[in-house]
């Protein structure tokens, strides 16, 4: 059963000496398997509802101004209960006969600049896609990997389609294959599949050669022309 989604929009305008125009969402989400609520200020996460753990996850980076959302974690609850009864009557009510799908675009790269043994984190970005949910994997050198996995809630664009964000924490050996499953009902035969290499670059011994090389060079011409000059001088 595909997610049911509430969106709630609300814009403020600030007047200065311009008109500058900020945009509010609230969504609800929610199917067989999947929950979701959440606060978002012009395409940037406030705030969702970890409806396993039961609480609140305030998402704001730690230099924004506090905002207290108390009491938004059993509001998350309370339009979770509405979402599943609207859900309810659109089924008997709505039969499409042509369900709307959007293939996801993925992508793979690491958090960090990569550096032999130093711990650092894949992300698997899966974006465009509708309707929720997705399904993302890990795999290492071919083996299924979850521990260190985490995923993001479900974003959604301004053109109605969504994002995820999949994590890996890892520590990048030369030679290993990380890649990303990704299967959405959009994707025609196999899911998508985004490999990435281990390849660390060492650094290059070049320059510090020449540099010393060069350096030895002057100094002996330097005591080379020395050593004629003051002989040239005994000469007179």
């Amino acid at each position: 059963m595909e997610m049911y989604g509430v969106l709630l929009m609300l814009t403020v305008i600030v007047r200065t000496e311009t008109q500058v125009v900020h945009r509010d969402v609230q969504f609800s989400g929610c199917s067989d398997t999947e929950k979701e609520f959440l606060l978002g200020f012009d395409g940037e996460e406030l705030f969702h509802s970890d409806f396993i753990r039961k609480e609140g996850v305030v998402t704001l980076p730690g230099f924004a101004d506090p905002i207290d959302f108390k009491g938004w974690y059993e509001a998350g609850v309370a339009n979770l209960e509405a979402c599943k009864q609207n859900l309810a009557v659109e089924i008997k009510v709505y039969k499409p006969s042509v369900e709307q799908l959007d293939i996801p675009d993925t992508s793979i790269y690491s958090k960090a600049v990569v550096v032999q043994d130093a711990e650092n984190a894949l992300i698997c970005h899966v974006t465009g896609f509708f309707p929720p949910p997705v399904n993302v994997s890990w795999t290492k050198n071919n083996e299924i990997v979850t521990e260190g996995m985490s995923l993001s809630q479900y974003r959604l664009k301004s053109d109605g389609t969504f994002n995820i964000f999949s994590t890996l924490k890892f520590t990048p050996k030369e030679g290993d294959m990380y890649s990303c499953t990704v299967n959405h009902r959009s994707i025609p035969g196999q899911p998508q599949t985004k490999t990435w290499d281990v390849d660390v670059a060492l650094p290059s011994v070049g320059p510090d050669v020449f540099c010393g090389v060069g350096l030895t060079l002057g100094l002996l011409g330097v005591a080379a022309g020395t050593f004629f000059l003051i002989k040239g001088n005994n000469c007179n």
